[in-house]
């Protein structure tokens, strides 16, 4: 079986044969307010985030990162019958598709591009040692042996890999969300980020228990 998926003044005018001496001074007054509004949100580093910013490299990195999780999803939700873990994956497909849409959609706010040459991970802050080689070396990324693994496999065997693989890939999620608190101003992504750790946090338990009861 295959799933689907899902959303985003009038103005009043005054006429006059002549605008007062008030109306002006009110139009000129607005449009320095204007300006300089304008102004400011040029200049400010937090307005617009750049191709290195740590918002611009947590967004396609988490969008990498979610992708595979959406991956998994699939397979387990096509391996086993079990109505829970069904019912999880398909949770996790649908509120992580949703998110890799809003990290699409704040990199085409920002006039940036949804990839870039900057090594995984690079936006930390120099949080690892070394640039990591490849998205496989992100936290919690599954290796293409245990995809392989998780395609193959069904029934039971299929849901504890699963379980064991997804409770591994949330906690490096949260661990990349916890990452770029710190590291922005930026209301928007510190709201997801947050978003991210809780529902995360929360899963992991849940998978835990699942878990438990198939061991």
């Amino acid at each position: 079986m295959t799933l689907d998926e899902a959303t985003e003044v009038d103005a009043a005018r005054t006429s006059s044969d002549r605008p007062s001496a008030w109306l002006l001074v009110v139009a000129v007054i607005a449009a320095l307010v204007l300006g300089a509004v304008g102004g400011v949100l040029l200049l400010s580093p937090d307005a617009t985030p750049g191709d290195s910013s740590a918002e611009a490299g947590f967004a396609r990195d988490m969008s990498v990162h979610h992708s595979q999780a959406v991956s998994m999803a699939f397979m387990a939700y096509n391996a086993t019958d079990d109505e829970e873990i069904r019912r999880l994956a398909y949770d996790i497909i649908n509120t992580q598709r949703a998110q890799i849409g809003m990290f699409s959609g704040w990199l085409q706010q920002w006039d940036l591009s949804q990839t870039s040459l900057a090594a995984p991970m690079a936006w930390t802050d120099h949080g690892h040692e070394e640039p990591m080689a490849s998205y496989d070396d992100m936290p919690g990324m599954a290796s293409d042996e245990q995809l392989a693994e998780l395609e193959a496999a069904s029934g039971v065997e299929a849901e504890q890999l699963f379980l064991e693989l997804m409770i591994d890939h949330h906690r490096g999620g949260v661990e990349m969300a916890e990452a770029v608190v710190p590291l922005t101003n930026r209301e928007e992504v510190q709201r997801l980020a947050q978003t991210i750790v809780t529902g995360q946090a929360g899963e992991i338990e849940y998978m835990q228990d699942l878990l438990a009861e198939r061991q």
